[in-house]
């Protein structure tokens, strides 16, 4: 094989990690007759594709509890939020897209804007973005990885987050508290926080039965979030306290 055909040597690389369960950076170089610079190269752009981690020397399958569950499908409620909330994104925009279901349902959304920087901690949403027909920049947080949320967390992806700035972070949350702000059962919740810091416009994504959902775990207050992006089922009378704390809501409506 060629050893300019990167593609096609980046897909052999994974079959052979399929099959053999591990590999090395000297065996690989020695098998595509290249520099262990450039299969270095190969398996850190895998990696941050998602498909791959590596180890020293080599690279390993990405564990079990790494990867999507069985796909679930979309809610007709998690794709209008999804579309309401790709509508406000500008081309060439920068943004952070967190872990969860209801940020995932916006990666689809995002296929023919052009330019776009994004920023995750999420191996999800990382793997779905490089299926869109423009493929944005992608970033990734890295850290400590936490099975629970499926995200990256920790002290170095908070240290990777400051060093950039960005337009919007589109974030989820497990619940709602009219009073408070958005909650979650995560107790590491300064990420998000950090998220929140270095983002122009803060944008939470979360279908309407959550909304008064009370969670000890304060994730952001009100003070942090600038827009609410829901569906249609929203109660009129959390419409009106949520508008009234000066947040922008969205209630998209649902395809039938």
């Amino acid at each position: 094989m060629s050893k300019r055909n990167t593609p096609q040597r980046r897909h052999a690389i994974l079959a052979l990690l399929a099959e053999q369960g591990e590999v090395s950076v000297d065996a690989l170089a020695k098998g595509f007759a290249t520099s262990e610079v450039t299969i270095r190269k190969d398996l850190a752009a895998l990696e941050a594709n998602g498909l791959l981690l590596r180890r020293y020397g080599g690279a390993v399958p990405v564990p079990q509890e790494f990867m999507v569950e069985a796909s679930q499908p979309v809610s007709r409620h998690k794709q209008a939020i999804a579309r309401a909330a790709a509508a406000r994104i500008r081309e060439h925009a920068r943004i952070i897209v967190d872990s969860g279901s209801t940020t995932a349902a916006l990666i689809p959304e995002l296929g023919h804007r052009p330019g776009l920087v994004v920023m995750t901690n999420s191996l999800n949403v990382a793997t779905a973005l490089r299926d869109l027909e423009q493929e944005p920049v992608l970033l990734m947080t890295g850290g400590t990885w936490d099975p629970h949320s499926e995200s990256f967390q920790g002290q170095v992806a908070e240290q990777v987050l400051r060093s950039y700035d960005f337009d919007q972070l589109f974030i989820g949350a497990d619940g709602i508290d009219l009073q408070r702000g958005t909650t979650t059962f995560n107790e590491l919740l300064g990420l998000s926080r950090v998220m929140a810091e270095v983002a122009r416009e803060v944008i939470v994504m979360v279908e309407a039965d959550k909304v008064g959902r009370r969670i000890p775990n304060l994730e952001l207050p009100w003070s942090s979030v600038h827009t609410l992006i829901t569906d249609e089922r929203l109660p009129q009378d959390a419409r009106q306290q949520i508008e009234a704390r000066g947040i922008t809501l969205v209630c998209a409506p649902v395809d039938n």
